[in-house]
Order: C-alpha cells, then structure tokens, then sequence
C-alpha cells in the first residue's frame, strides 16, 4: 500500500543514504571503519510526517483559492463590468506615426503634414497618427493666434479639412494629432478622428491640461489659454476600437483603465514631452499603460527644435501588450512604420489573466459616465 507517510521500506532507505554518507566522509578506509545503522528517533519521523502533511494541506488550500477566486469577485472590479474586445474589420494592419517639425508658418506645417499622411499611406499604413500641436508653435501666445473654429469646418478650420480630404482620399483613419481649438469664447487643446470616408468620428479635447513648475528647468501652464476637455474619448474604426488622450493624459492611469473596460485595443497619445521630463518618463509611461490594461499604447510627438521656444523630447514611439517597444524613433523627423496584431491581445492576457484575478471586493473603478448613462 501507498502512502504519503515514511514507511518501512523508505525507512531503510534513508538509514542507507545515511551510513553511505557516513562511509565517504570517514578518515579511515573501509576495512577499519565500523560499519553500523543508524535508529532514527520515532519522535523525528512523527515530525517529519507532521510537516509533510501540513505541507500537502497546504498545497491544497492554495489550489482551492485559485480555483475559488470568484470570491474575489473580479468582476466587481470594473463598475459598470469591463466589456470584452470586439473583433474589429481590421485585426492585422500597419500603423504610419509621422514625427514632423512644426514652424510658425501654419500653411507650410498643414501641406507638410498632408505630405507625410501621403507617404505613410503609400508605405502601407492603415492609420496615421500626427503629433501634438503640429499646425502651430506650442506656446500660450500661439494658440489663440492659430485656433480654428473645428464645428464650422472648411474654410474656418483649414488643418481639419485637409486631414478630411486625405483620409477619404487614401481611404485610411486618420488621428489627426491636435491643434488649438476655438470655441466661442473658450479655447481646447483638440485630437480629430477622421475614417475612411473622410468624415469627422471624433473629437478629443485634452482633458488634464498641462500646468507644471519645475524650478530652474520648466514652467508651462496651459490653463492660462486653454481649457480643460471633459470626455473620455473612444471611437470605432476599421482599425479597431481606439481611446485617445493627448500628452498629459498619459499621466492618469485612471483614464487608460477606463478606456481598456470600455474594450479598446488600441491608445493613441498625441504629446509634446519636454527636454525635463521626456527623458525620464515618456517611454516608462507609455510601457506602464500598455503593460497595465494589456493593450497596444502609440504616441506621437513633433520633431525636436532646439531653437523653438518650447523643445520637445521627440521619440515617438509604439509599444506592445507586454509593455515591449515594438518600434521608435529619435528626435528628428521621421515617419515609423510598424505592424499591429490585434490576436496577440488575447494571448497576452491569457498569459496574464489580470481580468480574472482583479480584488473586486477590495477595489473598484468606477466609470462615472457609463454608470450616468445607465
């Protein structure tokens, strides 16, 4: 009969292992050295059975709390409850990040980018991002001098027209970076989603506006011209569903964890990072939201101009579910062109069951919207 316990036979095994052990270590040669069996103590076989089975409940205990996890309640975790991924028209496809520099001529900075959605396109690119501010210089003086009326169009928003006629022309979506944004009295910080059609999807208002003072190195404050945007921002595209945020943004987990349980695949972070806080944090918060909500995280940033009021770090970049750098750039200009696979999301986070394994009856975020409109 088997057991768990330490029978006689195993008993007499270990009492050889012992003297064997016994025999290697001796100073004498074997023909000189006493050749005995050791009694191992009843008391210590009692323990050493006492702790094998404490150690086998154990095992069992974990096992059971894996299994009953639903305890945990995980899908409390998400209030409303996270929606699952749709399975958009487009699961394999190429992205084009176009990194351009922007001057203070806003005819020349609207062709040049025409130009660079052009040959991203002809490169393969299903989607086009532009970066942050790319029709203007990025200075409180120059937004209200480039701000452009989006609602009325045309001829009142000349940057939008051009990024509605090249998408419907080449057939692709568009995240048209942002520009100043005038409305009425108030002026945005504004990202303009176009489809394959050409027709506006979505419009992002910048919802953390970027007031920083770091002495002796930068002081911005966006709120002295702008105003804050007060929507989340998700759209679907044939390029799957995207949650879009500009610069600051990235900052708050809270908003990329709302947009994962509203079923995104995709973050896109037009931003403008500076010489200060570029080097430090861009790349390590692109890779903490992608790595935290298991999604495809794509920022684009202008070009660097060191003689330029405002510099900006560059380094556009596009980073994996696993929080690794699938393709990037330095600080010129350059347009990268790298593949999404939307299938590996699901592997990943099989890999990763975060969604499963989330303290639901410890936690909970709550996506007042969603909660509002229900």
């Amino acid at each position: 009969m088997k057991s768990s316990l330490v029978s006689s036979k195993n008993l007499i095994r270990l009492q050889s292992a012992i003297s064997r052990s016994f025999l290697q270590h001796s100073s004498k040669p074997i023909s000189q050295t006493p050749f005995f069996i050791p009694i191992i103590p009843t008391n210590t076989i009692n323990l050493y059975n006492q702790r094998y089975q404490n150690l086998q409940f154990q095992i069992r205990s974990n096992s059971t709390s894996i299994m009953s996890s639903s305890a945990f309640k995980p899908e409390q975790a998400r209030l409303p409850p996270a929606l699952p991924l749709s399975s958009p028209p487009l699961t394999k496809f190429k992205i084009g990040i176009c990194q351009l520099a922007v001057t203070p001529d806003k005819e020349w900075n609207i062709q040049h980018a025409r130009e660079a959605i052009e040959e991203a396109a002809q490169k393969g690119a299903h989607l086009v991002v532009l970066p942050e501010i790319w029709n203007s210089p990025y200075s409180n003086d120059g937004f209200p001098v480039y701000a452009e009326d989006i609602d009325a169009g045309h001829d009142a928003s000349p940057s939008t027209a051009m990024l509605s006629e090249v998408s419907s022309r080449l057939k692709i979506t568009v995240v048209g970076g942002s520009i100043p944004e005038r409305c009425g009295d108030k002026l945005y910080n504004t990202c303009c989603v176009f489809g394959t059609d050409g027709k506006l999807k979505a419009k992002h208002r910048k919802i953390h506006l970027f007031d920083i003072d770091i002495p002796g190195k930068i002081t911005f404050m966006e709120s002295k011209t702008l105003t804050a945007g007060e929507t989340p921002t998700i759209v679907d595209t044939d390029v799957g569903r995207i949650g879009v945020g500009i610069c600051y943004d990235i900052r708050f987990q809270e908003l990329a964890m709302i947009y994962a349980s509203r079923g995104v695949h995709l973050l896109c972070y037009p931003g403008a990072f500076n010489m200060t806080t570029g080097p430090l944090h861009w790349e390590l918060l692109q890779r903490a939201r992608a790595v935290d909500n298991q999604l495809y995280v794509a920022t684009c940033s202008p070009a660097r101009d060191t003689g330029a009021g405002y510099v900006a770090w560059g380094h556009s970049t596009l980073v994996g579910p696993f929080g690794e750098v699938l393709a990037t750039t330095e600080h010129d200009e350059d347009i990268i062109i790298a593949e999404i696979d939307y299938s590996i999301l699901e592997q990943r986070r099989a890999n990763l069951p975060l969604a499963m394994q989330r303290r639901g009856d410890l936690y909970q975020l709550v996506d007042i919207r969603r909660v509002s409109a229900h």
